[in-house]
């Protein structure tokens, strides 16, 4: 069984994955497996998708029968994954050769069971837009609430000490809500403050709709988290300043 289990959903990305499956081929640490769950795009994507399965059994897709979002992409993959650590990586997005290697020798050495580390925002075309969102030490339930500061192409999580686990079905936050969920449980998110990875903005993308994410996390506040009204406008107001920043 491979060591690290890659998931990527994909929908209406064929003009990217490619960028992204090289990525993830060209890694210094190369147990592993992709597991590439494509959400009924209409653009085609295993005309890009299976000459690379074919050359490399590593590379594993499925296409789901009707669109059902990311979060159920995800985890239709996570329920494919046989690894011990589940790494996350959209398919408009690409990896540095030294990501895997870097964070799971750390995660090893140090205990870790969930890290992320910085990562740089590209535009469409993947030219770097010259903006990085680095990673704090540490980030807990508490702070997290405030500053959604994980990037979720930069996460990497170690299941011999986490347990099984999987996405809330909510649109754009559900990655939130799962890191809350393993925080809850007891795990620090460790962050490596080193650009390790390369976030790509699509304006069709759900997270480029700020007004569906805001809300989205209001939902998680409210919904999942049980939050009072007044926690919830408490940290709304953090997140909402975070977001702001990250974008200045």
């Amino acid at each position: 069984m491979p060591e690290v289990s890659i998931i990527t959903p994909l929908y209406n990305g064929a003009r990217f994955i490619a960028e992204t499956i090289l990525s993830v081929i060209g890694q210094t640490y190369t147990d592993w497996e992709m597991i590439i769950v494509d959400d009924c795009s209409i653009d085609h994507p295993e005309n890009i998708i299976s000459p690379y399965a074919e050359n490399d059994q590593r590379i594993k897709w499925v296409r789901l029968d009707r669109n059902s979002g990311a979060a159920a992409a995800r985890n239709v993959a996570l329920g494919r994954a046989t690894g011990r650590f589940i790494a996350f990586l959209d398919g408009d997005d690409t990896w540095k050769p030294e990501k895997l290697q870097r964070q799971i020798s750390l995660m090893d050495k140090l205990g870790w069971a969930f890290s992320f580390c910085s990562y740089e925002i590209m535009d469409p075309t993947g030219k770097k837009t010259g903006k990085i969102i680095h990673a704090p030490s540490i980030t807990d339930y508490r702070h997290y609430l405030r500053d959604t500061v994980i990037g979720c192409l930069t996460v990497i999580i170690d299941r011999e000490k986490t347990g099984t686990f999987e996405m809330p079905l909510i649109r754009s936050s559900h990655d939130m809500a799962l890191w809350l969920e393993l925080m809850k449980r007891g795990f620090t998110a460790h962050g490596i403050d080193e650009v390790m990875a390369s976030y790509r903005l699509v304006s069709s993308s759900n997270t480029a709709n700020k007004f569906r994410a805001a809300a989205d996390v209001w939902q998680v506040y409210r919904k999942i988290e049980q939050l009072s009204f007044l926690c919830s406008i408490y940290n709304f107001a953090g997140y909402i300043y975070h977001a702001l920043m990250k974008r200045i």
